[in-house]
Parts: C-alpha cells; structure tokens; sequence
C-alpha cells in the first residue's frame, strides 16, 4: 500500500472538484485529486471513454467550454508536477490530526491491483457530488424503475438508451434535459409527470430573473419538447407502477399542490419500457459527517453541511464545494470548487474577484428558488400502500416501518434501521435514508437534521474489500 504526500487533498473530478484542483494548483500548492472515475467530468460533464474519443464534441451538454478550460488547465497541472490524478479510487474513511488529513482509498473495480494508496494532506477540500433523491411508489422496486440521473449517466457513458419507451417523472428542472436526451436520442417519452406547477415560481421571479442563462437553458429544453412532441404534465404524480417482470404500465394523476392525487383524474401510460424518477438530489455526506463537521437542512430538506464566504467548514482545513453545501448547479459548484481551492492552497488569498462572488450570491439565490418552486409534495406518503417496499435492498415494507415507528417509537432513521431493517442493505440507505426519515417523523412531517444526519453516516465511506482490511491492521500494528 504506497503513500502520498501533498498540500491540499481533493475528492471529486466534477465541476467543483476540478475547479478546486486548477485553483488550488495554479495557487502553488502540489495537490493530489482523488475520483472514482477513470476521466475527470463527474456526473454533470460524464462523456464517453476517452480512450476511444480523444476530443469528444460535448453535444448534450451544457457549459461544456467551461469543462474544456478546465480540463486543460488541470493536464497542464499535471505536466507541471503539481496535480497528481489519482482516477478510479474511492476514499472509504478519512481522519484528521495535527498534520493535517488522511484518505485511506478503495479501488473502484474490485479485482484491481492491490488497495489504493492514501494519501496525507495539509488542507482537503471535499467535492463528493450526490445522487438523485428517491421516493417510493408502488410497484417502484420492478426493473425498468430508474433514477432520472441513472438514465442520463447511461446515455452520457453509453451513447446507448435502456430502454425505449419512457415516462419521467419528479420535481426539478433536472427533469428536462433527461428527458430532452431521450428524445435526442431516439427513445420515445411518453410524458414528463411534474408534481409541481409552475405558478410557484410567481414569488421567485427575481432569483429566477438574476440568473437569465437558466430562462435560456429552459427555452431550449421547450424547443425539444415540442419537436419530439413529449408532452410535460404539471402537477401530475405517478400513483403506481405496473407489470410482472419489469415495468409493462404507469398509472398516473392530477395533484393538489400537497400531491394528493384528485378524483376522477387518474390515467395509465401503456407499453412502458423505463420509469425515470427525480426528486431532486441527495448530497453525499459521509466523509464530511465522518470528520465532524457542522451541519444543516436546506430548502429542499437536504442535509448539507455549514461552509463560511471561503468554503471553509467548521473543522479547520476542511472544504466543501459542490452539493455538500447545497445543491445549486454546476456553475456554483465551479465558482465553489474555485474558492474553496484558493483558499486551501493559500489562508489568505482572496478567493473569488468581486464578479464571482456576487455572480455565486446570485446562483445560491437561484438555487433556494428553484428548491421552494420545486419542494418534495408535502403527502407523498398517502401514495404508498401497505406492501409498498421502502428498502429494495432489505425488501422492508411500509407496514414494517409504520409498526416500528407507532408502537415501538422508532421515530429517526437510525432506530427504524435498528427496528425494521430498513436501510441495512447493499446501499446502506443511500435510496431510502430520506424517504425512511420522513416515514418516521410521521404522515405530512420533514425528516429532522439529526434523523438525516443518522441516516447518511456510515463506518465506511464505500464498501472495501476484507483483505484490505486486514493489511491495515497489519500495518497499524
């Protein structure tokens, strides 16, 4: 297991981690960069290998010159010796002590050679990404049931749909470019099921007018949808999910503005292929929670973790970009990902010009919008059904998970984990932590912080391999 020593640590190649890797290099600081996958991009600027397509064009994607920029500059770190890419590598636990910051890495693909190296830094800054937010439906656990960035992420890798005929369905205008790439693509969209409407960005429109890039991303999200003719339904929910082996329909309705679906509105989608739900975004939180750092919920009921005007959290030399802080976009997460290298790289460097700090002010304004717009329906629970699945992993129904709440008083993630099993499985609650929160806080209720907090904190950051293990405790002795 070799070891690695540099100045500033970051975790995560996505807009935010590669602006912090460029920044925190160009600063003069020697960084190591941490990420899963085997080319920078993330999730957002996810392209097909480049091994295969050295200069791929970016089409499907938006701000791809930022990423070009990016890019560049970061090989030119590389070239220099000062940015070591470490891709394919995931970090299962870090520590913290007086010199600073350990990562203990994990291959990505297991059968790699040998564990991966850790590496020790002065100052990390943390740029993890999330992953999209899941509620359950009946018949949700049936194959053909994605997530809306899972559909995406395949077409983005693959060049290539799952499947051919599909319903997307959710809050969020993430829900639009997934559904513009089908159709771009060649696969059919049925319909784009909104549950909220539209009218609530009525109170917003300041935050929504200071940012006109997004007005324009939405006019060209219409001009697909009306050439492919995909019809988007507001205030519309899919009540149940239907087939034997896979998807074969969808039932679907109206809402209220609470997400009940209204009388007399209910319709069914026929020959469906994939479902691709979007209920915004969960921030990955474990490595952050697992260093001690503060947090809090944000507009759209995410736990996020406290950063100050540096990106600094409240352990000292901890950064945060991206999603931990709040999901806002990739344009903020770059403009975080700057600061926060910046300011790793050197305390007392002036992390954003005047121009970037007000431009992040106003995509953070943007942002908590776009969250209130879109908010997860306050009875989402009244869709479920008794035999409803809540964890796929561990197959724990609602009925399960009510009982434990009502008569055993298992009101947070954590006890329901302990009582009915839910989150126990091989995601470990990453799809169901938010949704068994809600159920435990009870019909209508928010998860609370701390029921989050239980619910995303994890010994290990990502699965690692036993013998792994033991050639750490061999070590430590």
């Amino acid at each position: 297991m070799s070891e690695l020593r540099v100045d500033v640590a970051v975790v995560g190649a996505g807009p935010a981690g590669l602006a912090a890797a460029v920044a925190a290099a160009e600063a003069g600081a020697v960084v190591a960069v941490v990420d899963a996958a085997n080319q920078p991009g993330g999730q957002f600027w996810r392209h097909r290998p480049e091994v295969g397509d050295a200069d791929p064009d970016g089409r499907g994607h938006h701000d791809w010159d930022v990423f070009l920029d990016l890019r560049r500059r970061f090989r030119a770190g590389i070239a220099a010796g000062r940015v070591q890419h470490l891709p394919g590598l995931q970090v299962w636990m870090a520590s913290r002590d007086d010199a600073g910051f350990t990562l203990r890495t994990t291959r990505t693909v297991v059968g790699g050679e040998g564990a991966g190296p850790t590496v020790h830094a002065a100052r990390l800054v943390l740029c993890p990404g999330g992953y999209d937010r899941q509620l359950p439906v009946p018949g949700w656990d049936l194959p053909g049931v994605m997530a809306a960035g899972g559909v995406q992420a395949f077409l983005k890798a693959n060049g290539a749909l799952p499947g051919r005929r599909f319903v997307v369905a959710g809050t969020g205008p993430f829900l639009l470019p997934v559904a513009a790439n089908i159709a771009e693509a060649g696969g059919e969209v049925l319909a784009v099921l909104e549950s909220s409407s539209l009218s609530n960005w009525l109170p917003h429109w300041k935050a929504a007018a200071s940012v006109p890039g997004k007005a324009l991303e939405g006019a060209e999200y219409a001009g697909v949808f009306a050439r492919h003719r995909i019809p988007y339904k507001t205030r519309s929910i899919v009540t149940a999910i239907e087939g034997g082996d896979r998807v074969r329909s969808v039932r679907w309705a109206k809402a209220d503005a609470d997400g009940r679906a209204l009388p007399g509105t209910a319709g069914v989608f026929e020959d469906v292929d994939v479902v691709g739900f979007g209920w915004g975004f969960t921030p990955q939180m474990e490595l952050p929670l697992s260093l001690g750092a503060e947090t809090r919920v944000d507009a759209d009921g995410s736990l996020v973790a406290v950063v100050d005007d540096r990106q600094e959290s409240s352990v000292p030399g901890l950064f945060l970009a991206g999603e931990v802080t709040g999901v806002g976009g990739a344009v903020l997460a770059v403009l975080e990902g700057q600061a926060a290298g910046t300011a790793a790289a050197d305390p007392a460097a002036v992390v954003l010009p005047a121009k970037g700090a007000a431009r992040r002010d106003r995509h953070r304004r943007f942002a908590r919008a776009m969250h209130q717009a879109h908010p997860v329906p306050a009875a989402w629970q009244d869709w479920l059904t008794p035999e409803t699945l809540v964890c796929r992993c561990e197959e724990v129904p609602v009925s399960a998970v009510t009982e434990a709440r009502d008569a055993l008083g298992a009101e947070d993630s954590r006890s329901l984990k302990s009582f009915a099993r839910v989150g126990m499985g091989w995601c470990q609650g990453r799809v169901c932590g938010f949704a068994a929160s809600c159920l435990g806080a009870g019909p209508g209720e928010a998860a609370g912080q701390a029921s989050l907090a239980s619910a995303a904190k994890r010994p290990f950051a990502v699965p690692v391999p036993i013998p792994e293990l033991a050639s750490l405790d061999v070590l430590d002795d």
